[in-house]
């Protein structure tokens, strides 16, 4: 490695214990240097030499640290990342990117103005539900794609009083939490809809925050179907998606935050791997035929963190550039609007 960046995590949460902490430690050009618990000290498991401080400051004022990773509530995305711009590091921001187009679009002027790296850590481009969907689609099994159903579903029936994401006061809801990675991965796909139509709901007792949407972007000829619940005791498939020559249907989700989640390092031999009985089924009646198991391309959360390091180098361009980031933000703003008014919303 010609270079290693110095890291500061600005808070180890779920997210710094489990999506962030993990693919830096195994990555030899990052060294993760600060991290801020205000209380806690959980992180010195993962990292013991690195510096636990109990403030945000701390990190901004060390001119060591070359790239702040913003994995704190939604709500501070905005003001933590715009600050760590201000003190000339380097930032990757949790998604959601920001709350509103008009603070995305400020951060992506900002990081331009003092020509620093910003990108969104959009992880599920890298799930291998969806790494697979895109190779089926790439090579052309369903023929012209008529309609994408995408769900994340889960079933979480009592409110969480210890979880931010759960609090009316704090939680952005799902749309903003889950809906992010579907909308991304949509635009991925097919890029910004002509249209869409949002139903927006609270199902749970306990909260006012919204934990169901069913969003759909309409394309000319297709239909992009975004479902989410947190009462689905059974789950709806994560994908189906229907052409004129074929259909792809996968059950069940990605391995990768379950396997972190239990502390195994993504460095570890076929991490991102799906067991077989756990891969989709393809059908296909096109030029060639196809009926059975497809079998899954392995999940690679490590690919982000791979990329940054030649973007941050100048080598490659960012994978996920702030630009689509907003845009996700955009989609959401809309999708709100349309819930709001009960009617399909132009996207312009």
């Amino acid at each position: 490695m010609e270079k290693t960046y110095n890291v500061a995590l600005a808070s180890f949460g779920m997210s710094g214990r489990v999506f962030h902490g993990p693919l830096l430690k195994v990555h030899p050009g990052f060294r993760v240097v600060k991290v801020l618990e205000r209380t806690k000290n959980n992180s010195r498991s993962l990292f013991p030499e690195a510096t636990i401080v109990r403030s945000y400051e701390e990190i901004l004022q060390d001119a060591a640290v070359d790239l702040v990773v913003v994995n704190t509530p939604d709500r501070l995305h905005y003001e933590m990342a715009r600050a760590a711009l201000l003190a000339g590091k380097h930032v990757v921001v949790e998604k959601p990117f920001t709350l509103t187009t008009a603070e995305a679009d400020e951060l992506i002027a900002l990081a331009k103005e003092k020509e620093l790296l910003l990108t969104v850590y959009q992880n599920r481009r890298w799930d291998s539900d969806f790494l697979t969907l895109r190779k089926i689609l790439s090579e052309g099994w369903l023929g012209r794609v008529t309609e994408v159903q995408s769900a994340f579903d889960r079933y979480r029936r009592e409110v969480r009083p210890y979880s931010w994401k759960d609090q009316d006061e704090v939680s952005t809801g799902s749309l903003y939490n889950l809906g992010s990675h579907l909308l991304d991965q949509a635009l991925v796909l097919y890029g910004m809809p002509k249209a869409l139509f949002a139903d927006l709901r609270v199902v749970r007792d306990n909260t006012r925050v919204n934990d169901y949407f069913d969003v759909r972007l309409y394309y000319p000829g297709l239909r992009v179907i975004l479902k989410h619940t947190y009462l689905a005791m059974i789950a709806a498939p994560r994908f189906l998606v229907h052409g004129d020559e074929g259909a792809y249907i996968k059950y069940g989700v990605d391995p990768q935050e379950e396997r972190l989640t239990a502390g195994m390092l993504p460095d570890t031999p076929d991490f991102g791997k799906e067991e077989k009985e756990a891969w989709g089924e393809l059908r296909s009646d096109g030029e060639l035929e196809y009926d059975g198991k497809y079998q899954s391309v392995p999940g690679n959360y490590r690919a982000f963190y791979e990329n940054l390091y030649h973007a941050l180098n100048g080598e490659e361009e960012p994978a996920v550039k702030p630009e689509e980031a907003r845009d996700v933000i955009r989609l959401i703003e809309l999708a709100i609007k349309s819930n709001e008014e009960r009617e399909v919303i132009n996207v312009k």
